[in-house]
């Protein structure tokens, strides 16, 4: 076995390239426990508290074990300071050259063939774009759009760029011996580990499981970081989805084949199938919400078959024009695939699944989604005959890790929990205020706002105000307009205003803002010292009580014998509080204030399970003392650094 002890000593060789390392024993631990189950091919599941020190914890044995790994990250920033950072700094430490890989989906990579053909028609890129792009083009080994900083990762024109599984050429691409996905894949294959993020790594299990071919190599041991958000993915990875965006964009690449070569009848069907898309989009409500099969109106049902008859006459076309175009089989393909998952996630029928529509803005995107992947995910753990880790800062509920592990299927699998290491009773503080409306209420958000305006002018630092819902997100932003003097020249930031990346940096740099924001921001979020000293949220993070997946899950459990809040609805809100809450304390030295402004914290009973996800940070409801411990608690630390 790997002398763990050691090599994470005070005198060992990872203490003299990392400035400050102190020795942290539920990191030995840990990572003693990760080198054990990757010796023995076991399960693991590892609850490591902010601060563990969790990546160097499984890092240090995947490097040393001589065993081929695979490491799966929540997000692709993560995979990056995983493979550009945390990777070279260990290998450098040890004095153990190994052959590592990062793997991303293929939508991060640039596609040569579509650059081609943007660069080609006219008005698709700005001339400082195509300039950008041409140069990286041909300076670029990787084609890893994360290099080109010049262009936001959320532009609009990556898409235009990238490729995705449904217009990918394959080996027909005139562009292939020098694929980026190709070769990123290529270097997988021979890489002793392998960097990928979640979704690559479920993709890559469905492919398994339905017979195909694998783009992962095979794997002696598959560690999975911020494991918390794995059987969500999952349920995405084993159901079906389509959108009218991409038929869309379908229907644009078909006319630019086929338009010449197919005449009068490729024309009138293509036009029919936008047509019957078009109607069936005006028979779906406006209103951006989940939306059950029985939530829609009759007209939309109608239309569906309308839909369908126009894709099969559209299809009849593709299919005697195929192969009279380089693209055609490929196109057909498409065609097919999507007019498939079309009738599965429409069908009338939920013996498979849950059907439900996500309508937006600007999309609507029709869902078949398995209810519990437990089944499918254990089996498709088993067919990889690997060793398994699972670790997150937010996995158990208490003690208690059966929520997380049931829903993966992990029964018989060994369990660790290691508290986070900081000092949260003496550097943190829990508000729950006294007398305000129920959450979610009229008049409940101005009220929150003006119980905590004492905080917030207290506060020296920077504040979050998390919401967990959009309505609310925007009360509180126009309540904010309404009273700019209350700011006192600090900047305040609203979701949405910019991509979240940027708002992020303004934030940091800034180190007194307010930031108000939703979901997005509860986790992967790390903003350390007194930037971030204040964190408020509006209401416990219960999912919406009417959400078709909320309904149907409990039904479901029900069904089973279950209590769906008991086993589903609570266990969650729970970890999703204790990822929000997370964001305060990111080092050893950080210090703040945690306001949870939903009275149920003690007027119902399971308020007390929200309530000991926050220990041992003392709770109380006095505003005033809170802001004593911003104004005075905090003050020699701040004068200290």
């Amino acid at each position: 076995m790997i002398d763990i002890e050691g090599l994470l000593a005070a005198d060992g060789p990872i203490a003299s390239s990392i400035e400050g390392y102190a020795p942290r024993p539920s990191q030995q631990l840990m990572s003693q426990a990760v080198a054990a189950a990757m010796h023995d091919s076991e399960l693991l599941v590892v609850e490591a508290g902010t601060g563990t020190g969790k990546t160097l914890a499984y890092l240090l044995p995947a490097l040393l074990s001589g065993s081929r790994t695979i490491i799966a990250t929540g997000t692709r920033a993560l995979q990056d300071q995983l493979y550009h950072r945390d990777l070279p700094m260990l290998t450098r430490s040890l004095g153990r050259p190994v052959a590592t890989a990062l793997l991303k989906g293929r939508s991060n990579y640039l596609c040569l063939l579509r650059l081609d053909n943007a660069l080609r028609e006219h008005g698709a890129l700005t001339g400082s774009e195509a300039d950008v792009l041409t140069d990286w083009r041909d300076s670029t080994r990787t084609g890893d759009k994360a290099e080109v900083t010049a262009i936001h990762e959320n532009a609009a024109l990556w898409p235009l760029v990238t490729s995705t599984a449904d217009n990918c050429h394959g080996q027909k691409c005139p562009f292939y011996d020098d694929c980026h996905v190709a070769n990123a894949r290529r270097d997988a294959a021979s890489a002793d580990l392998v960097v990928v993020n979640h979704h690559l790594l479920l993709a890559d299990l469905a492919f398994r499981e339905g017979g195909f071919v694998e783009f992962l190599p095979e794997a002696d041991a598959i560690i999975i970081d911020e494991a918390h958000q794995l059987a969500d993915i999952a349920v995405e990875f084993f159901g079906v989805s389509v959108s009218q965006r991409q038929f869309l964009e379908l229907f644009d690449e078909l006319e630019v084949q086929f338009t010449n070569l197919g005449g009068p009848k490729f024309v009138d069907a293509v036009i029919g199938a936008r047509t019957g898309l078009r109607q069936l989009r005006m028979a779906i409500p406006d209103e951006a919400r989940r939306y059950a099969p029985d939530q829609l109106p009759i007209t939309m049902h109608q239309q569906l078959p309308e839909l369908r008859n126009e894709l099969a006459a559209l299809i009849e076309q593709v299919e005697v024009l195929s192969d009279e175009s380089e693209a055609g089989e490929s196109l057909l393909d498409r065609l097919l695939r999507l007019t498939d998952k079309l009738a599965i996630a429409s069908a009338a029928n939920d013996e498979e699944g849950l059907r439900w529509l996500d309508v937006t803005p600007r999309n609507v995107r029709w869902y078949m989604t398995p209810l519990d992947v437990s089944a499918r995910m254990r089996q498709a753990i088993d067919l990889t005959e690997a060793s398994w880790v699972f670790t997150s800062a937010t996995i158990a509920v208490g003690e208690n890790f059966e929520h997380f592990t049931a829903r993966l299927g992990l029964d018989e699998v060994r369990c660790l929990q290691f508290a986070t290491p900081f000092d949260l009773a003496a550097n943190a503080r829990a508000v729950v205020p006294r007398g305000l409306p129920a959450a979610g209420s009229q008049g409940f958000i101005d009220a929150l706002l003006n119980c905590v305006t004492p905080l917030l002018q207290a506060n020296p630092g920077g504040t979050f105000i998390l919401h967990t819902s959009y309505r609310a997100l925007n009360q509180s932003a126009d309540w904010f307009a309404a009273r700019p003097e209350l700011l006192d020249g600090r900047p305040l930031y609203v979701q949405g205003e910019a991509p979240r990346d940027q708002l992020l940096t303004q934030f940091r740099r800034d180190g007194n803002a307010v930031l108000l924001a939703t979901g997005t921001f509860w986790e992967g979020v790390d903003v350390r010292g007194e930037a971030l000293s204040l964190v408020i949220i509006d209401k416990l993070p219960f999912a919406a009580p009417d959400d078709p997946l909320l309904v149907a899950r409990a039904e479901h459990l029900r069904a089973r014998g279950q209590n769906p809040f008991m086993a589903h609805q609570l266990p969650e809100a729970v970890l999703a509080l204790k990822q929000g809450v997370g964001r305060l304390l990111r080092d050893a030295t950080d210090r703040g204030v945690i306001v949870l402004g939903d009275r149920r914290l003690y007027e119902k009973g399971y308020g007390r399970v929200f309530l000991s996800a926050l220990a041992p940070i003392p709770v109380g409801d006095s505003i005033d003392e809170a802001c004593t411990f911003l104004r005075h608690d905090m003050a020699p630390q701040r004068v200290a650094s």
